[in-house]
């Protein structure tokens, strides 16, 4: 895996968690709107089926779950990708890194930051990528 795929990881699961989110908050309002279907016959020893509350319910019970785990992966995953940009020895391009693949900065923003122009942050991030790839490498001969 190439350095900035390998730091690119949080920010794809970062957004994939906001998307899920969006899913639930949808998911959350369509169980607001559901109503029951007074018109049915119950009936007694047949099998129990669930009315559209309770499947949405437990549809709204499954994806947090699934939110949870992946919460606690992109935890882990930035403490990963935290660690390995600790090991590059040049602390602006540990800032330039951080603030691009741990903080999810623009640009611009990093450049304002740091007080540097981008043409100049975006020569720190090359030459980090290139230590990020040196320590990857080391790390996979391990």
């Amino acid at each position: 895996m190439k350095a900035k795929e390998y730091l690119s990881q949080a920010i794809r699961l970062d957004h994939r968690i906001s998307s899920r989110l969006e899913q639930l908050e949808n998911l959350k309002a369509l169980a607001m709107r559901v109503t029951t279907n007074l018109t049915q016959e119950k009936v007694s020893g047949g099998r129990n089926i669930r009315g559209p509350f309770e499947n949405t319910m437990a549809k709204i019970i499954d994806l947090e779950k699934e939110i949870n785990l992946e919460v606690d992966q992109f935890i882990e995953l930035k403490q990963e990708i935290m660690d390995t940009i600790c090991q590059v020895e040049d602390v602006n391009c540990q800032l330039v890194l951080e603030k691009r693949y741990i903080s999810g900065k623009s640009w611009g923003d990093i450049s304002l930051e740091l007080g540097y122009s981008q043409d100049w942050i975006f020569k720190i991030h090359r030459r980090g990528l290139k230590e990020i790839s040196r320590i990857l490498k080391i790390g996979s001969k391990v």
